[in-house]
């Protein structure tokens, strides 16, 4: 851990360039107009957006692409609900959004990437840009096109100079950290040869665990979401010829087979999973995990060894993409879901460390191959570092 004396004059230090920082880097949104004609579009049929900082300097050739979290759609019914809103329709959008963390254009703030092009690509598709149904859905005139929309996206991306990369990171929080996973080898051959490809999953590592009546809920809800889209055909053949194409969609069973040296960034508690995946509503009908699920601080022992039992699980599940050199491990023990976009948890004097060092100087020293970088923390609560999610809930989180 960093010093006592030394974090509280990083801290204020960065508290005063936050001040001055105060409005932000706010970037305008980019509407892939042209992608309605090839049929890439959101649910509504709206098109395609992203947001683009052109980069500076040194970075001028380098791309970092993001792509954006929200959970998913599984049928009809959640799609409808769905595409009324900017995660279903760029209609919705808002025309500017902040960038921050891995996104950030300062060099204190974001030392590796600050002057990439960098780029958050919108979902509007509810598949983690997996979808390709030909049809429209005649009852809701829903357009389910995720993985057009990706090419739709790249393809104008490579317009204005991707294709002229010398290095490039596809990452994505959530939904698409998923989608980081499922389309980092493909990503990789989009791209010039000579390009330096990698990848990193934020909180992309979703995994199949029974809830806690011992159901498989998140099997079957992946397996919705894969038919209702049509997913099949886009996920990584390399699982699919093995088993069902729904369960591709989990990372344990699709990651480890990944050519394209990927970085897995993610909380051993999820606070996400914890929510939807091991205790979601349906199979905690009398509350009794509420506190706990707002609070990892308010679990009762009982509900705090399955806790244990979901990272032990956890633990598991990524065993496979342990085993190569090439690719990063940051697991902490925080109850957090994304840690890249935000300072607090990117790079920040009391940011989230392993072993002393933060999110930011691990996957730049990963990337560049300055030093690889795989670390797992101790149990919760061994980590006094970690910034950990205390909720108020008022809905249905997304992913």
């Amino acid at each position: 851990m960093v010093d006592t004396k030394t974090r509280r004059w990083i801290n204020f230090i960065v508290s005063i360039l936050l001040i001055l920082k105060a409005d932000g880097l706010y970037v305008r949104i980019t509407y892939v107009e042209n992608a309605v004609a090839k049929g890439a579009v959101c649910l509504d049929g709206s098109p395609p957006a992203y947001h683009l900082d052109r980069g500076s300097g040194a970075g001028i050739n380098n791309w970092l692409i993001h792509l954006e979290g929200g959970a998913w759609c599984n049928n009809a019914t959640t799609c409808l609900a769905r595409s009324d809103t900017g995660l279903g329709s760029s209609k919705q959008m808002f025309p500017q959004i902040p960038f921050s963390g891995i996104l950030d254009n300062e060099q204190i703030f974001n030392p590796d990437f600050y002057n990439w092009n960098r780029v958050e690509i919108r979902y509007c598709d509810g598949s983690s840009f997996t979808g390709d149904v030909e049809a429209v859905d005649p009852g809701t005139n829903l357009h389910y096109r995720g993985a057009r929309i990706w090419r739709a996206v790249i393809e104008d991306l490579m317009e204005k100079g991707m294709k002229n990369a010398k290095n490039a990171l596809l990452t994505g929080c959530s939904a698409g950290g998923l989608a980081a996973i499922l389309h980092c080898d493909g990503f990789r051959s989009l791209m010039p040869m000579h390009t330096k490809v990698k990848c990193l999953a934020d909180a992309g590592y979703f995994i199949n665990v029974n809830d806690i009546n011992g159901k498989p809920t998140i099997q079957g809800y992946y397996g919705d979401v894969v038919n209702t889209h049509g997913s099949a055909k886009n996920l990584p053949s390399s699982c699919t010829s093995r088993m069902n194409p729904s369960m591709c969609f989990f990372p344990q069973y699709s990651a480890p087979q990944i050519k394209t040296p990927i970085f897995i960034l993610n909380a051993a508690y999820d606070s996400w999973q914890i929510n939807n995946i091991l205790a979601p509503v349906d199979a905690d009908l009398h509350n009794t995990w509420y506190e706990c699920k707002a609070n990892i601080e308010h679990c009762s022992p009982n509900e705090m060894q399955t806790m244990q039992d979901f990272r032990n699980e956890f633990l598991k599940a990524i065993a496979g993409v342990q085993s190569s050199m090439e690719n990063g491990l940051f697991i902490n023990s925080c109850y957090s879901h994304c840690q890249s976009l935000t300072q607090e948890t990117w790079l920040r004097a009391d940011s989230p460390v392993l072993d002393k060092i933060p999110i930011a100087k691990a996957v730049g020293d990963w990337y560049y191959d300055r030093s690889p970088f795989q670390k797992i923390d101790c149990p919760y609560p061994c980590d006094s570092s970690c910034h950990n999610d205390i909720y108020e809930f008022k809905g249905h989180s997304e992913a």
